[in-house]
């Protein structure tokens, strides 16, 4: 594991399992929110996003957290490993429910600066259909793996945890 992509709804702990993972592996982290963000909530155009990822991918090793199926291809046909956090609706509205309770007005560590944390009804309707509109385009990326890429699927709190420990057991 040296090239490692973590795909998910908003919500599924993306940014928490990197963290993690960027501890006990000492591969750095990137959060695409922080990259593709400018200040004030404007976004980067796509070919600015592919021009970043674009140089990140070409590294020896990383751990890429985020959606944003513009770069998609790109990270995915670069990552060795494909951790997908696929988690129920409720439990992400309500994951970033709490988010947004706890960095509220403040810009949260994976975010660019002077990005404050907010809510809105289109991002809360963005997440519900997360499964419906987001979810078949990572299932066929997916299905276009090759051998020698690892698809970990990850559900539940308690599926993550058991895939952190069995980290421990790797790096021992």
């Amino acid at each position: 594991m040296k090239k490692i992509m973590i795909i998910g709804s908003p919500g599924t702990g993306k940014s928490t399992l990197g963290r993690q993972l960027e501890d006990k592996l000492s591969i750095k982290l990137y959060h695409l929110d922080k990259l593709f963000w400018k200040p004030h909530w404007e976004m980067s155009t796509k070919h600015e996003q592919q021009t970043i990822l674009s140089d990140i991918v070409e590294k020896d090793s990383w751990i890429i957290d985020g959606n944003y199926s513009s770069t998609l291809d790109i990270r995915m046909k670069q990552a060795d490993t494909i951790i997908y956090l696929k988690k129920a609706r409720l439990v992400c509205l309500y994951q970033v429910l709490k988010r947004v309770i706890k960095y509220r007005g403040t810009t949260r560590p994976d975010m660019q600066e002077d990005c404050p944390e907010k809510i809105d009804i289109e991002f809360i309707k963005w997440i519900w259909h997360f499964p419906k509109n987001h979810e078949p385009l990572i299932e066929e990326q997916m299905n276009q793996l090759n051998k020698s890429q690892v698809l970990v699927t990850l559900s539940s709190r308690k599926e993550v945890k058991q895939f952190l420990k069995r980290m421990e057991y790797v790096q021992e």
